[in-house]
C-alpha cells in the first residue's frame, strides 16, 4: 500500500467528517503562501482556514512560539500574565477609543458566543438578530445565530434568534423602478419583520462585514451605519463580527471603519493569531462595568492564555511594520486582475470582496444568474492539479462561489500567478 493509500485509509477508519471534503494528499508542511505535499507544492488563496494572515510559518511567529513555550504557556483562569495585559492595550490602540476592554479566548465560535451573552446580560434582553446567510460558530448561542448551514437535524435553538434579509446586491429582489439594488428597503422590510415577531426584547443584532460562508457578501457602502440607527432606535446593541474581516484583511485595520460606524462590541478571531487558536471580545468600559455588576461568567479553560497573547501581539507587530500599510495595493492588484478574467470569462457573474477578501460566482447564464455548481468543482480541482488551493464555500448551495483570501504577505508575483491558475482552469 502506497503511503497516500495508507493515509486515505486511515482517514476512512478513524477520522470523524465534519463537514466537506477533505483534501486528497497529506500536508507535511507549509511556508509563506504555500502548502507542501512530499515534492508537490500548493498556492494557498485561502490562507489555511482565512487565518494565516501572515503567511505560514512567519519567522517572527515562530520565534515567539519558541521563546513562550519554554517560559510560560498556560495559566489558571484566574491568573493573568503580562502578555494578556500587553496584547488588550495593544488591541484597544488599533480602535476606537470608547472600544478600550478586551476579553481574550481561543476561537470565534468562543468570541462570538461571548458578546452574545454579554449583550444579553447588559440588556436585559435575550432576542438576537442576524443575517438570513450568517455564519457565527458552532456553539449554542452563536450557532443560533447563524443561518447559512447547518441547523437541520440538530432540534431546537435558543429562542429569540431572528433573521434579516442578507444584503446581497447580485441577488437581491428589492430594486427600485431603475432597476437598482434598493437596500435601504431591504433592510427596512427586514425589521418590518423583526418588529412583527419580537416581544420586545431586542438585545443585539450580530453581523459581518463581509459575509465569508455567506459567499463573500459585502455590506454595501452606507448599510452599517444605517444598521446602527436601527439598534439605536430600538436599544439594541451592535456586535460586529471581524473573524476573517479584521487586522487589515480588507485595506483598513477594520472593516467597519469604511462607514464610520463604532460598535458596542467587536469581536476577533481568526486573524488576530495569524493561523494560531486566539479571539478577542472588544467593548466599553460602560458595558464592561456592568456585565461585572450582574455576574458576566465566561470561564474557558484557555482563557487569557499567555502564550497566544504573545502570538497577537507579535501578529500586530507585523502588521504594523508595513504589512497591513500594502494591503490596500494588493487587493487593488488582486481586483483588477479578477476583473479582467470576467471581462474574458462569461461564466464569471459576478465579483466582490474588499482588499484581500474576494470573491466570484459561477454562473451558467449572465442574465438567468443560475449557479454554476459543477463548474466550480471541476474549476477547484483544475486548480488543485496546477498547484492553487482555491475552493468554493464548501456549504449547501454555494458550490458555484469561490473565497480568494492569499495571505497579506503574498508577493506581487504569487497574486499573478494564482490568477494565471485560475485563468486556466476556468478555460479549461
Amino acid at each position: 500500500m502506497s503511503s497516500s493509500d495508507a493515509f486515505a485509509a486511515g482517514v476512512a477508519a478513524h477520522v470523524v467528517r465534519y463537514g466537506g471534503s477533505f483534501f486528497p494528499e497529506p500536508i507535511d508542511r507549509a511556508e509563506g503562501a504555500y502548502v507542501y505535499s512530499g515534492d508537490r507544492r500548493w498556492l494557498d488563496f485561502t490562507s489555511g482556514q482565512m487565518s494565516a494572515i501572515l503567511g505560514h510559518c512567519h519567522p517572527d511567529i515562530v520565534a515567539t512560539v519558541r521563546d513562550e513555550i519554554g517560559r510560560l504557556d498556560h495559566l489558571f483562569s484566574g491568573m493573568l500574565s503580562e502578555s494578556v495585559v500587553t496584547l488588550a492595550r495593544r488591541i484597544a490602540a488599533t480602535l476606537p477609543d470608547s472600544l478600550s476592554h478586551v476579553l481574550q479566548l481561543t476561537t470565534g465560535a468562543e468570541s462570538n458566543e461571548a458578546a452574545i451573552r454579554m449583550a444579553k446580560l447588559y440588556t436585559g434582553k435575550h432576542e438576537i438578530v442576524s443575517f438570513s446567510k450568517s455564519w457565527h460558530g458552532m456553539t449554542a448561542g452563536a450557532v443560533a445565530a447563524t443561518y447559512s448551514s447547518g441547523r437541520a437535524g440538530y432540534g431546537p435553538v435558543a429562542p429569540g434568534n431572528l433573521a434579516l434579509p442578507t444584503p446581497n446586491a447580485y441577488r437581491s429582489r428589492f430594486v427600485d423602478a431603475q432597476g437598482k439594488y434598493d437596500w435601504q428597503s431591504e433592510l427596512d422590510f427586514g425589521f418590518e419583520l423583526v418588529d412583527a415577531q419580537s416581544t420586545g426584547a431586542l438585545a443585539a443584532a450580530i453581523v459581518e462585514p463581509i459575509l465569508s460562508s455567506g459567499g463573500i457578501i459585502d455590506l454595501p457602502v452606507g448599510y452599517l451605519a444605517a444598521l446602527r440607527r436601527k439598534c439605536d432606535e430600538r436599544g439594541m446593541l451592535l456586535i460586529v463580527d471581524e473573524a476573517q474581516t479584521g487586522l487589515w484583511r480588507t485595506g483598513a485595520a477594520y472593516a467597519f471603519e469604511r462607514d464610520g460606524v463604532v460598535p458596542d462590541i467587536l469581536t476577533l478571531s481568526k486573524t488576530l493569531g495569524a493561523g494560531l487558536p486566539i479571539a478577542a471580545v472588544v467593548t466599553s468600559a460602560t458595558i464592561e462595568s456592568v456585565c461585572h455588576d450582574r455576574g458576566f461568567l465566561f470561564f474557558t479553560t484557555h482563557v487569557s492564555d499567555p502564550l497566544v497573547a504573545a502570538v497577537g501581539t507579535t501578529v500586530l507587530d507585523v502588521l504594523e511594520s508595513g504589512v497591513g500599510a500594502a494591503v490596500a495595493g494588493k487587493g487593488a492588484r488582486l481586483r483588477a486582475g479578477l476583473d479582467e478574467l470576467a471581462a474574458r470569462h462569461d461564466v464569471i457573474g459576478d465579483v466582490r470582496g474588499r482588499g484581500l477578501m474576494q470573491g466570484i460566482e459561477l454562473v451558467t447564464d449572465r442574465v438567468t444568474k443560475v449557479p454554476a455548481h459543477e463548474l466550480g468543482a471541476d474549476v477547484t480541482a483544475r486548480c488543485y492539479e496546477n498547484g492553487l488551493h482555491m475552493n468554493v464555500v464548501q456549504l449547501p448551495g454555494m458550490g458555484s462561489i469561490f473565497r480568494i483570501a492569499p495571505p497579506l504577505t503574498a508577493t506581487d508575483a504569487e497574486i499573478d500567478r494564482g490568477l494565471e491558475i485560475l485563468d486556466g482552469a476556468l478555460t479549461g
